[in-house]
């Protein structure tokens, strides 16, 4: 398949999809099929990111038919839509029955663990790429780069999160990420928790509601979270230890986010708590510009030296960044880059191809930094921007 091949993107009206469909059109691929439930802003997008040159064709995802119409002629379909935790594996299932490719920007654990349960014959032939987004995706992705200059990993420290807009589909997944998300039916992720001796600890770490944390501005609050793309990494790096931070600047969604289990629980409206996630963050955002941020320390050795390296990205925003992975995935299953079978994208992407990807498509800044013998002095550290 080259840039000729038809890519249908599903959700391409909202934020992801919409920056998706911009930078496949940047990558070289012209024929491109926009998906989406409403006709009036998928032509939007069609007329404003392809000059009109694509197709609309309306796609619902809780209509079968519809669906299926909309995979069929695809040669690779980029699932956009959401919110993820309801779809599962249903845009993957549609794409495979039309023999096409299928990427997805989450899917995560549960699509993976539906589609091995109850595999497809096409997947002998077609890839399915999950988990092609921010976080997880590039989570999972960049400390496989900083891994790549030394000789052993021992240890990681992230810290990821921004401050800006809570589309619909990202209030409706936080929700449903309390109870689902992770493996075996699991929520997404443990609060608390952390990788000590290579393993899952529970609550071995504190939340800190008033901190600072590197290459993020001012006073945030930082949450430990240790999610099921960690740990897997972890073992993928052989490392030690693993601390994982999601950094909320915003005192509000903070808030929120940390009443919400109580809140469901005391049985309060799913979609009113969804209505509040966005008004909260619209009102940290008010006078603020929007950024996110993921910043990533490896410690290890290189020939027996202790050494660290480091990578700090910033971007305006998550969704155009995830919408960038998503079509660097898509790209790369186009040109054959990665082999049939389910797949998490931090598993078979190339992280350098991928950073040089993002920073060709203005999708993020990326600073790498690589202190090879700490004990030497800053002299010795190099750091390089952009392209690697």
């Amino acid at each position: 398949m080259n840039g000729e091949g038809t890519i249908g993107v599903l959700g391409a009206s909202g934020a992801v999809g919409r920056a998706a469909v911009r930078a496949l059109r940047d990558l070289g691929h012209t024929g491109l099929r926009l998906g989406g439930r409403a006709e009036e802003p998928l032509r939007d997008v069609l007329a404003g990111e392809l000059d009109g040159r694509g197709h609309v064709v309306p796609a619902d995802m809780d209509d079968a038919g519809s669906l299926a119409a909309f995979v069929t002629g695809c040669d690779l379909v980029l699932n956009c839509a959401g919110p993820s935790y309801r779809f599962g594996a249903r845009a993957a299932r549609a794409a495979l029955a039309a023999g096409a490719h299928c990427v997805d920007v989450a899917g995560d654990d549960p699509a993976a663990e539906d589609l091995h349960a109850r595999p497809l014959p096409e997947l002998a032939r077609r890839a399915v790429v999950l988990s092609a987004g921010t976080l997880p995706g590039l989570s999972g992705l960049l400390p496989r780069l900083l891994a790549r200059g030394l000789d052993t990993a021992l240890a990681l420290e992230a810290y990821c999160g921004g401050l800006e807009p809570c589309s619909p589909t990202v209030a409706a997944d936080l929700l449903l990420s309390l109870t689902a998300g992770g493996p075996g039916g699991s929520a997404y992720g443990d609060a608390l928790a952390a990788v000590r001796g290579g393993r899952r600890a529970p609550r071995v770490l504190r939340a800190d509601p008033d901190a600072t944390a590197p290459g993020f501005p001012g006073r945030v609050a930082l949450v430990p979270f240790l999610g099921e793309e960690t740990v897997r990494l972890a073992t993928a790096l052989g490392l030690e230890r693993a601390d994982w931070w999601n950094v909320h600047p915003g005192t509000r969604v903070h808030a929120l986010l940390t009443a919400l289990p109580a809140a469901l629980a005391a049985g309060e409206e799913p979609r009113l708590l969804e209505e509040r996630l966005r008004r909260a963050a619209t009102v940290d955002l008010a006078g603020r510009s929007p950024y996110y941020a993921m910043e990533f320390r490896i410690t290890g050795s290189v020939r027996g030296v202790p050494a660290a390296r480091g990578l700090r990205l910033r971007t305006t925003s998550s969704y155009r960044l995830t919408g960038a992975v998503g079509a660097l995935t898509a790209d790369a299953v186009a040109r054959g880059a990665v082999a049939p079978g389910t797949r998490f994208a931090c598993d078979v992407l190339d992280p350098e191809e991928v950073v040089s990807g993002l920073t060709k498509l203005g999708a993020a800044e990326v600073l790498v930094r690589d202190a090879r013998d700490p004990a030497a002095g800053a002299d010795t550290d190099t750091e390089e921007e952009g392209e690697l």
